[in-house]
Protein backbone atom coordinates (compact mmCIF):
# COMPACT_ATOMS: atom_id res chain seq x y z
CA UNK A 1 0.00 0.00 0.00
CA UNK A 2 1.21 3.58 -0.55
CA UNK A 3 2.71 4.74 2.40
CA UNK A 4 1.36 8.61 2.59
CA UNK A 5 2.32 11.54 5.18
CA UNK A 6 1.99 14.97 5.38
CA UNK A 7 1.39 18.10 7.90
CA UNK A 8 -2.31 18.28 8.89
CA UNK A 9 -3.64 21.07 10.60
CA UNK A 10 -6.49 20.42 13.00
CA UNK A 11 -8.99 23.76 13.55
CA UNK A 12 -11.92 21.96 16.42
CA UNK A 13 -12.87 23.61 19.66
CA UNK A 14 -13.69 20.71 21.26
CA UNK A 15 -10.37 19.34 23.05
CA UNK A 16 -11.99 15.40 23.39
CA UNK A 17 -12.61 15.87 19.70
CA UNK A 18 -9.23 17.46 18.69
CA UNK A 19 -7.34 15.00 20.67
CA UNK A 20 -8.85 11.63 19.28
CA UNK A 21 -8.27 12.90 16.22
CA UNK A 22 -4.37 14.44 16.46
CA UNK A 23 -3.67 10.96 18.04
CA UNK A 24 -5.12 8.75 15.45
CA UNK A 25 -3.08 10.59 13.24
CA UNK A 26 -0.06 10.73 14.75
CA UNK A 27 -0.27 7.25 14.96
CA UNK A 28 -0.74 6.93 11.14
CA UNK A 29 2.47 8.78 10.33
CA UNK A 30 1.29 11.97 9.81
CA UNK A 31 2.90 15.59 11.66
CA UNK A 32 0.43 17.21 12.80
CA UNK A 33 -0.50 21.05 14.69
CA UNK A 34 -3.55 21.55 16.57
CA UNK A 35 -5.23 24.86 17.24
CA UNK A 36 -8.44 25.31 19.31
CA UNK A 37 -9.82 28.41 17.50
CA UNK A 38 -10.56 29.87 13.92
CA UNK A 39 -8.00 33.21 14.73
CA UNK A 40 -5.33 29.96 16.41
CA UNK A 41 -5.78 27.99 13.55
CA UNK A 42 -4.98 30.60 10.97
CA UNK A 43 -1.82 31.52 12.73
CA UNK A 44 -0.83 28.61 12.90
CA UNK A 45 -1.69 28.24 9.09
CA UNK A 46 0.56 31.10 8.64
CA UNK A 47 3.76 29.89 10.70
CA UNK A 48 3.72 26.04 10.28
CA UNK A 49 3.04 25.99 6.43
CA UNK A 50 0.67 22.68 7.14
CA UNK A 51 -0.01 20.75 3.95
CA UNK A 52 -3.81 19.93 4.68
CA UNK A 53 -6.45 21.44 7.41
CA UNK A 54 -9.23 19.85 8.85
CA UNK A 55 -11.34 22.09 10.61
CA UNK A 56 -14.62 22.58 12.37
CA UNK A 57 -17.40 24.52 10.89
CA UNK A 58 -18.84 25.92 14.10
CA UNK A 59 -16.96 27.58 16.38
CA UNK A 60 -17.02 30.39 18.58
CA UNK A 61 -15.54 34.17 17.12
CA UNK A 62 -14.20 32.81 14.16
CA UNK A 63 -16.25 29.95 12.52
CA UNK A 64 -14.96 27.34 9.71
CA UNK A 65 -16.35 29.10 6.81
CA UNK A 66 -14.15 32.77 8.10
CA UNK A 67 -10.97 30.27 8.77
CA UNK A 68 -11.57 28.65 5.00
CA UNK A 69 -12.50 31.89 3.34
CA UNK A 70 -8.70 33.34 4.64
CA UNK A 71 -6.92 30.23 4.12
CA UNK A 72 -8.48 29.51 0.75
CA UNK A 73 -7.30 33.20 -0.66
CA UNK A 74 -3.96 33.03 0.27
CA UNK A 75 -3.22 29.44 -0.70
CA UNK A 76 -5.87 28.49 -2.90
CA UNK A 77 -4.45 24.82 -3.36
CA UNK A 78 -4.25 23.90 0.53
CA UNK A 79 -6.84 20.86 0.66
CA UNK A 80 -9.68 21.81 3.64
CA UNK A 81 -11.47 19.67 4.94
CA UNK A 82 -14.93 20.05 7.26
CA UNK A 83 -16.28 18.93 9.96
CA UNK A 84 -19.82 19.28 10.67
CA UNK A 85 -22.74 18.02 12.68
CA UNK A 86 -25.00 16.78 11.19
CA UNK A 87 -27.86 19.74 11.46
CA UNK A 88 -26.06 22.13 10.19
CA UNK A 89 -25.88 20.98 6.14
CA UNK A 90 -26.45 23.97 4.88
CA UNK A 91 -22.94 25.31 5.99
CA UNK A 92 -21.70 22.56 4.43
CA UNK A 93 -22.62 23.59 0.85
CA UNK A 94 -21.54 26.93 1.40
CA UNK A 95 -18.26 25.91 2.81
CA UNK A 96 -17.99 23.18 -0.51
CA UNK A 97 -19.21 26.34 -2.69
CA UNK A 98 -16.42 28.16 -0.77
CA UNK A 99 -13.85 25.99 -1.79
CA UNK A 100 -13.97 23.08 0.69
CA UNK A 101 -12.38 20.01 -0.68
CA UNK A 102 -14.07 17.32 1.44
CA UNK A 103 -16.41 17.15 4.24
CA UNK A 104 -17.27 14.63 7.16
CA UNK A 105 -20.06 14.70 9.53
CA UNK A 106 -19.59 14.73 13.78
CA UNK A 107 -19.06 12.49 15.15
CA UNK A 108 -16.22 10.59 13.00
CA UNK A 109 -17.13 7.04 14.31
CA UNK A 110 -14.11 5.55 12.02
CA UNK A 111 -11.31 7.68 11.58
CA UNK A 112 -10.50 5.57 8.55
CA UNK A 113 -12.67 7.30 6.88
CA UNK A 114 -10.71 10.31 7.65
CA UNK A 115 -7.58 9.25 7.24
CA UNK A 116 -8.58 8.35 3.78
CA UNK A 117 -9.85 11.17 3.35
CA UNK A 118 -6.72 13.01 3.97
CA UNK A 119 -4.74 11.05 1.47
CA UNK A 120 -6.91 11.11 -0.97
CA UNK A 121 -6.58 15.04 -0.72
CA UNK A 122 -2.84 14.53 -0.52
CA UNK A 123 -2.61 13.04 -3.54
CA UNK A 124 -4.57 15.16 -5.35
CA UNK A 125 -2.56 18.43 -4.01
CA UNK A 126 0.47 16.15 -5.22
CA UNK A 127 -0.85 15.97 -8.57
CA UNK A 128 -1.38 19.89 -8.06
CA UNK A 129 1.74 20.45 -7.28
CA UNK A 130 3.40 18.86 -10.04
CA UNK A 131 1.14 19.86 -13.10
CA UNK A 132 2.00 23.63 -11.36
CA UNK A 133 5.93 22.95 -11.59
CA UNK A 134 5.63 21.03 -15.05
CA UNK A 135 3.38 24.16 -16.32
CA UNK A 136 6.39 26.53 -14.82
CA UNK A 137 9.25 24.52 -16.76
CA UNK A 138 7.22 24.66 -19.54
CA UNK A 139 6.47 28.12 -19.57
CA UNK A 140 10.48 28.16 -19.14
CA UNK A 141 11.12 26.31 -22.06
CA UNK A 142 8.87 28.33 -24.02
CA UNK A 143 10.52 31.29 -22.71
CA UNK A 144 13.99 30.05 -23.76
CA UNK A 145 12.29 28.50 -27.66
CA UNK A 146 11.27 31.27 -28.02
CA UNK A 147 14.61 33.45 -27.92
CA UNK A 148 16.45 30.96 -29.42
CA UNK A 149 13.81 31.23 -32.25
CA UNK A 150 14.10 34.91 -32.36
CA UNK A 151 17.71 34.55 -32.28
CA UNK A 152 17.39 31.85 -35.49
CA UNK A 153 15.26 34.68 -37.00
CA UNK A 154 18.30 37.53 -36.71
CA UNK A 155 20.64 34.80 -37.94
CA UNK A 156 18.71 34.07 -40.69
CA UNK A 157 17.84 37.78 -41.68
CA UNK A 158 21.68 38.41 -41.83
CA UNK A 159 22.19 35.02 -44.17
CA UNK A 160 19.71 36.22 -46.28
CA UNK A 161 20.85 39.77 -46.43
CA UNK A 162 24.47 37.84 -47.40
CA UNK A 163 22.80 35.85 -50.17
CA UNK A 164 21.13 38.86 -51.58
CA UNK A 165 24.19 40.51 -51.75
CA UNK A 166 26.24 37.89 -53.64
CA UNK A 167 23.57 37.81 -56.09
CA UNK A 168 23.95 39.96 -59.06
CA UNK A 169 22.05 43.17 -59.90
CA UNK A 170 18.67 42.22 -61.59
CA UNK A 171 17.24 43.96 -64.95
CA UNK A 172 21.01 44.25 -65.78
CA UNK A 173 22.54 44.68 -69.49
CA UNK A 174 25.93 42.94 -70.10
CA UNK A 175 27.25 43.73 -73.95
CA UNK A 176 23.98 44.51 -75.49
CA UNK A 177 22.25 41.34 -73.52
CA UNK A 178 19.12 41.78 -70.97
CA UNK A 179 19.79 39.67 -67.63
CA UNK A 180 17.05 39.53 -65.05
CA UNK A 181 16.04 36.87 -62.94
CA UNK A 182 13.37 36.29 -59.76
CA UNK A 183 14.19 33.72 -56.95
CA UNK A 184 11.41 32.74 -54.60
CA UNK A 185 12.98 30.59 -51.55
CA UNK A 186 10.55 28.33 -49.83
CA UNK A 187 12.23 28.79 -46.97
CA UNK A 188 14.15 32.14 -45.24
CA UNK A 189 17.08 31.22 -47.21
CA UNK A 190 17.55 29.63 -50.45
CA UNK A 191 19.14 26.67 -52.05
CA UNK A 192 18.96 28.12 -55.68
CA UNK A 193 21.44 30.77 -56.53
CA UNK A 194 22.14 32.56 -59.92
CA UNK A 195 25.49 34.70 -61.49
CA UNK A 196 26.22 36.63 -64.58
CA UNK A 197 29.12 38.37 -65.27
CA UNK A 198 31.38 39.16 -68.11
CA UNK A 199 34.97 37.75 -68.60
CA UNK A 200 36.22 39.30 -71.18
CA UNK A 201 35.36 42.29 -73.74
CA UNK A 202 33.13 39.83 -75.86
CA UNK A 203 32.25 36.53 -73.44
CA UNK A 204 29.82 36.31 -70.76
CA UNK A 205 29.30 33.63 -68.28
CA UNK A 206 26.47 33.09 -66.60
CA UNK A 207 24.56 29.91 -64.42
CA UNK A 208 22.08 28.44 -62.26
CA UNK A 209 22.03 26.19 -59.69
CA UNK A 210 19.87 24.36 -56.89
CA UNK A 211 21.51 22.83 -54.17
CA UNK A 212 19.97 19.94 -53.05
CA UNK A 213 17.72 20.24 -49.58
CA UNK A 214 16.47 23.35 -47.74
CA UNK A 215 17.56 26.23 -45.33
CA UNK A 216 21.05 27.18 -43.85
CA UNK A 217 22.88 24.13 -45.20
CA UNK A 218 21.75 24.32 -48.65
CA UNK A 219 22.44 28.43 -48.82
CA UNK A 220 25.88 27.44 -47.20
CA UNK A 221 26.89 25.66 -50.61
CA UNK A 222 25.97 28.95 -52.82
CA UNK A 223 28.53 30.82 -50.55
CA UNK A 224 31.41 27.71 -51.89
CA UNK A 225 29.69 28.57 -55.12
CA UNK A 226 30.41 31.77 -55.34
CA UNK A 227 33.41 32.01 -53.66
CA UNK A 228 34.76 29.41 -56.20
CA UNK A 229 33.67 31.56 -59.61
CA UNK A 230 35.27 34.33 -57.85
CA UNK A 231 38.33 32.40 -57.66
CA UNK A 232 38.15 31.27 -61.68
CA UNK A 233 37.58 34.65 -62.40
CA UNK A 234 40.86 35.65 -60.48
CA UNK A 235 42.70 32.74 -62.46
CA UNK A 236 41.59 34.29 -65.76
CA UNK A 237 42.84 38.13 -65.10
CA UNK A 238 46.01 36.41 -63.65
CA UNK A 239 46.45 34.51 -67.01
CA UNK A 240 47.16 31.45 -64.40
CA UNK A 241 44.58 29.65 -65.45
CA UNK A 242 41.43 29.44 -68.32
CA UNK A 243 39.77 26.79 -66.85
CA UNK A 244 36.65 29.29 -66.83
CA UNK A 245 36.40 29.70 -70.06
CA UNK A 246 35.42 25.87 -70.28
CA UNK A 247 32.39 25.24 -69.29
CA UNK A 248 32.85 21.02 -68.44
CA UNK A 249 36.33 22.04 -66.75
CA UNK A 250 34.43 24.51 -64.62
CA UNK A 251 31.68 21.64 -63.80
CA UNK A 252 34.38 19.35 -63.48
CA UNK A 253 36.12 21.57 -61.01
CA UNK A 254 32.86 22.36 -58.57
CA UNK A 255 32.02 18.73 -58.48
CA UNK A 256 35.47 17.72 -57.54
CA UNK A 257 35.35 20.71 -54.12
CA UNK A 258 32.25 19.41 -53.23
CA UNK A 259 33.02 15.58 -53.24
CA UNK A 260 36.26 16.68 -51.38
CA UNK A 261 34.29 18.63 -49.30
CA UNK A 262 32.11 15.72 -47.84
CA UNK A 263 29.16 17.97 -46.88
CA UNK A 264 26.66 15.59 -47.76
CA UNK A 265 25.11 18.06 -50.76
CA UNK A 266 24.83 17.98 -54.42
CA UNK A 267 23.89 20.74 -56.82
CA UNK A 268 22.57 20.55 -60.30
CA UNK A 269 24.03 23.09 -62.32
CA UNK A 270 23.56 24.73 -66.02
CA UNK A 271 26.97 26.81 -66.37
CA UNK A 272 27.04 28.84 -69.90
CA UNK A 273 29.21 31.07 -71.47
CA UNK A 274 28.32 33.54 -74.54
CA UNK A 275 30.61 34.30 -76.87
CA UNK A 276 28.55 37.47 -78.99
CA UNK A 277 31.24 38.02 -81.58
CA UNK A 278 30.68 34.34 -82.62
CA UNK A 279 27.34 34.31 -82.13
CA UNK A 280 27.62 31.17 -79.92
CA UNK A 281 26.48 29.38 -76.72
CA UNK A 282 28.65 27.26 -74.96
CA UNK A 283 27.24 25.11 -72.03
CA UNK A 284 27.95 22.29 -69.73
CA UNK A 285 24.96 20.60 -67.67
CA UNK A 286 25.13 18.82 -64.13
CA UNK A 287 21.99 16.96 -63.44
CA UNK A 288 19.94 20.34 -64.50
CA UNK A 289 15.89 20.03 -65.11
CA UNK A 290 14.62 21.17 -66.95
CA UNK A 291 16.96 22.28 -69.37
CA UNK A 292 16.80 25.98 -70.05
CA UNK A 293 14.40 26.85 -72.86
CA UNK A 294 15.68 29.37 -76.22
CA UNK A 295 13.17 31.18 -78.10
CA UNK A 296 14.10 32.80 -81.01
CA UNK A 297 12.06 33.46 -84.10
CA UNK A 298 12.06 29.84 -85.36
CA UNK A 299 10.02 28.99 -81.91
CA UNK A 300 11.27 28.02 -78.54
CA UNK A 301 13.13 24.66 -77.80
CA UNK A 302 14.45 22.95 -75.03
CA UNK A 303 18.19 22.82 -75.41
CA UNK A 304 19.96 19.19 -75.03
CA UNK A 305 22.71 18.18 -72.84
CA UNK A 306 22.45 16.01 -69.19
CA UNK A 307 24.85 14.65 -66.64
CA UNK A 308 25.21 13.66 -63.22
CA UNK A 309 24.70 16.70 -60.47
CA UNK A 310 28.15 17.93 -59.04
CA UNK A 311 29.10 16.76 -55.78
CA UNK A 312 27.77 12.92 -56.27
CA UNK A 313 30.36 11.05 -57.72
CA UNK A 314 34.03 11.99 -58.15
CA UNK A 315 34.11 10.39 -61.30
CA UNK A 316 31.10 12.27 -62.88
CA UNK A 317 32.34 13.55 -66.45
CA UNK A 318 30.84 16.62 -68.10
CA UNK A 319 30.34 17.79 -71.56
CA UNK A 320 30.84 21.05 -73.20
CA UNK A 321 27.59 21.34 -75.80
CA UNK A 322 27.67 24.31 -78.60
CA UNK A 323 24.60 26.24 -79.44
CA UNK A 324 24.28 28.87 -82.16
CA UNK A 325 22.64 31.82 -81.19
CA UNK A 326 22.53 34.69 -83.94
CA UNK A 327 19.72 37.76 -84.45
CA UNK A 328 17.40 37.57 -81.38
CA UNK A 329 17.15 35.40 -78.70
CA UNK A 330 15.33 34.72 -75.22
CA UNK A 331 16.81 31.82 -72.83
CA UNK A 332 14.62 30.83 -69.40
CA UNK A 333 16.41 29.16 -67.30
CA UNK A 334 14.26 27.43 -64.08
CA UNK A 335 14.75 25.42 -61.02
CA UNK A 336 13.17 21.82 -60.86
CA UNK A 337 10.74 23.67 -58.20
CA UNK A 338 8.63 24.95 -60.81
CA UNK A 339 7.19 21.53 -61.56
CA UNK A 340 5.76 21.21 -58.22
CA UNK A 341 3.43 24.04 -58.31
CA UNK A 342 2.56 23.76 -61.93
CA UNK A 343 -0.51 22.46 -63.40
CA UNK A 344 -0.42 19.46 -64.93
CA UNK A 345 -0.45 15.54 -63.85
CA UNK A 346 2.24 13.71 -65.51
CA UNK A 347 5.96 15.28 -65.86
CA UNK A 348 5.51 15.71 -69.83
CA UNK A 349 2.56 17.79 -69.59
CA UNK A 350 4.68 20.09 -67.17
CA UNK A 351 7.46 20.26 -70.07
CA UNK A 352 4.72 20.63 -72.57
CA UNK A 353 3.14 23.69 -70.60
CA UNK A 354 6.69 25.55 -69.61
CA UNK A 355 7.61 25.45 -73.35
CA UNK A 356 4.15 27.07 -74.20
CA UNK A 357 4.34 29.31 -71.49
CA UNK A 358 7.99 30.83 -72.57
CA UNK A 359 6.93 30.81 -76.30
CA UNK A 360 4.10 33.07 -75.73
CA UNK A 361 5.96 34.86 -73.74
CA UNK A 362 3.82 33.98 -70.40
CA UNK A 363 7.47 32.95 -68.70
CA UNK A 364 8.72 35.78 -67.62
CA UNK A 365 10.57 36.97 -64.55
CA UNK A 366 7.65 40.28 -63.39
CA UNK A 367 4.99 37.80 -64.02
CA UNK A 368 6.74 34.29 -62.49
CA UNK A 369 4.74 34.66 -58.99
CA UNK A 370 1.20 35.23 -60.52
CA UNK A 371 1.57 32.53 -63.60
CA UNK A 372 2.55 29.60 -60.75
CA UNK A 373 -0.38 31.80 -58.54
CA UNK A 374 2.28 32.00 -55.76
CA UNK A 375 0.77 34.94 -52.94
CA UNK A 376 3.36 36.50 -50.54
CA UNK A 377 2.82 33.70 -47.39
CA UNK A 378 2.13 30.78 -49.78
CA UNK A 379 4.45 27.65 -49.00
CA UNK A 380 6.03 26.18 -51.35
CA UNK A 381 7.42 22.79 -51.42
CA UNK A 382 10.92 23.76 -53.01
CA UNK A 383 12.88 26.58 -54.04
CA UNK A 384 11.56 28.29 -57.76
CA UNK A 385 14.24 30.20 -60.01
CA UNK A 386 13.82 32.00 -63.18
CA UNK A 387 16.79 33.31 -65.43
CA UNK A 388 15.87 35.48 -68.18
CA UNK A 389 18.84 36.80 -70.54
CA UNK A 390 17.77 37.89 -73.73
CA UNK A 391 19.15 40.30 -77.14
CA UNK A 392 16.76 42.01 -78.95
CA UNK A 393 18.78 43.49 -81.65
CA UNK A 394 21.22 42.07 -83.28
CA UNK A 395 24.86 42.91 -81.92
Amino acid sequence: MEQLSGRVLVIDDEAIVRDSIVTYLEDSGFDVIEASNGTEGIACFNSQNPDIVLCDLRMPNMDGLAVLQSINKSNPNTPFIVISGAGVMADVVEALRLGASDYLIKPIIDLEVLEHSIKRNLRQLRLILQNQNYRQQLERKNEQLEHRLEELRLDQQAGREVQKRMLPDPQSQLKGVEFDYHIIPSLYLSGDFIDYFPISADKIVFYVADVSGHGASSAFITVLLKNLTNRLRRNLRRQSSQEILTPDNVLSRINKELVDAQLGKHVSLFWGMLDLPKGTLSYSVGGQFPMPILCTDYGAEYLQGKSQPAGLFAAAQYQTYDKEITGNFRLLAVSDGILEVMPGESLAQKEALLLEWAETGQLAVKNLAKLLNIKDGTEIPDDITLLSLSRTDSI
